[in-house]
């Protein structure tokens, strides 16, 4: 087993006891909630007369159900609004702090957390959602937990886990222009697999992931579950310190430096043992886009879609029927693919950066004709700044619709959703059939520049053709 990574040392530093089922009793540093998951939990609370144990370690806000274009009340899916009403009875009646639509701290959990310095290296992070990888951009160890590992946390403020191995995934060189964090971590899972990490977290190390700002380095632990990993992270260094200085619930002066050298000490030692360690070329990466129906069937958006005979024999047949869904044929590049829908949002990839950076390819240019866009920032925080920066004015110009914050169209359990059999550029994580709403419909993931190329040209574009794009 690993020794001597930040893995090991988190992990040691919060448990408290082993438990009889070989599992390890974990103290949990902050505990996000959201109206998904949520509800039935403090439901068995109320059922067993319990009360939360950490209500200050624990933040709520509300994302997946939330409409993004009329965000009044009561909320016209009458399911959302009992969704919203059981949330805010709940948090109420815990004393645990709410950032919710009215406050203007209201978003996307994945999003929140960070951005409010509620994320902090060296923690222990666990949410009801699969992605609250996303944290483990700060150092952090954060995992996805179901709805009755949601009542033990609120009941004890601890949970019950398995170790897993560590792999360190080194990313090296210098990406090139137009290639993002998003081409990162899709290149890792086509290369890896989509259950390439079963029993594993990913360490993520390298020049290329270095020199990623906090954003890009989110984007990346976001889908390590996309790759099967129990978890992911970046080594905290100087950019996470000066990404969390001055945010809302990390201390000023002494305090913030005392803490920030407890942040350092929780990097992997020098010596640390890994059980297993992948290097990719960063710099031989170009902007990426998947041609199947899940994240792992990815291609360079210049590379031919694969033929299924040319893939291992226990994926051949998912890629016949992928290919069907999308209407794509082997030997193809994507180039070209009509695309009705482009999204730009999630908790992958809806933050400052990347609207600003998505920005950049659609000035000058107008959304085309046959397409419907729509930008969905990850919180009223992002759609402030963007708006005080103009980005909202530049999309509108282009086209797009501009939303408020939520989850939108990335999971379809809001009004965002696919039509029939369209095709979708989306900056999201997912790209399973029904995932955007509609059966038929297909989805094709990449970054936000490239959904901002796509939506101006009508269909998968690479986006280095139309804009001077920068390393992201």
């Amino acid at each position: 087993m690993s020794e001597g990574t930040l893995y090991d040392k988190v992990w040691d530093r919060h448990a408290v006891t082993e438990l009889p089922t070989g599992q390890t009793q974990l103290f949990v540093g902050l505990h996000l909630i959201h109206e998904v998951t949520s509800p039935q939990a403090f439901g068995m609370l109320r059922e067993r007369d319990l009360e939360v144990a950490y209500p200050e370690r624990t933040h709520a806000t509300v994302d997946h159900i939330v409409p993004t274009a009329d965000q009044s009340r009561p909320y016209g899916d009458e399911a959302a609004e009992e969704m919203m009403s059981e949330l805010e009875k709940n948090v109420r009646d815990a004393g645990i702090e709410f950032s919710s639509p009215e406050t203007g701290d209201q978003g996307i959990v994945h999003v929140v957390g960070p951005e409010q310095g509620r994320t902090q290296p060296g923690m222990t992070v666990v949410c009801g959602d699969s992605h609250t990888a996303t944290h483990g951009a700060f150092g952090a160890l954060a995992f996805g937990i179901g709805t009755s590992q949601i009542r033990d946390v609120l009941a004890t403020g601890t949970v019950a886990m398995e170790k897993q191995k560590v792999r360190q995934v080194r990313v090296t060189g210098e990406l090139g222009a137009g290639v993002t964090a998003k081409d990162v971590i899709l290149e890792i899972i086509r290369r890896l697999g989509t259950d390439g990490g079963v029993g594993y977290v990913y360490e993520y190390a390298g020049e290329a992931i270095e020199s990623l700002d906090m954003e890009g380095r989110m984007s990346i632990c976001n889908m390590s579950i996309e790759g099967g990993a129990r978890a992911g992270y970046v080594e905290p260094d100087e950019t996470t310190i000066e990404y969390l200085r001055g945010r809302d619930a990390v201390p000023e002066g002494e305090a913030f430096e005392e803490l920030a050298e407890y942040w350092r000490s929780v990097r992997s030692d020098d010596d640390a043992e890994y059980d297993d360690v992948v290097e990719i070329d960063g710099s031989a990466l170009e902007p990426m886009v998947t041609w199947g129906t899940t994240p792992g069937q990815g291609v360079g958006v210049t590379e031919p879609i694969p033929h299924p005979d040319e893939l291992p024999e226990d994926k051949r047949e998912t890629a016949r029927q992928a290919q069907e869904h999308m209407r794509v044929e082997p030997g193809e590049t994507m180039e070209g693919y009509e695309v009705d829908v482009a999204f730009l949002g999630s908790c992958t990839n809806a933050r400052l950066p990347d609207l600003r950076r998505a920005a950049e390819v659609v000035a000058g240019h107008e959304v085309h004709d046959d397409v419907r866009a729509m930008v969905v920032p990850g919180s009223q925080r992002v759609k402030a700044a963007a708006e005080r920066e103009g980005l909202d004015e530049q999309f509108r110009e282009a086209g797009f619709d501009w939303r408020g914050a939520g989850c939108s169209m990335c999971l379809g359990m809001n009004p965002d959703q696919l039509e029939g059999d369209e095709a979708c550029a989306s900056s999201s994580n997912r790209n399973f059939v029904g995932r955007q709403g509609s059966k038929e419909g297909r989805t094709v993931l990449m970054s936000p520049e490239m959904v901002a190329a796509a939506a101006v040209r009508g269909e998968v574009t690479d986006v280095r053709e139309i804009a001077e794009v920068a390393t992201a």
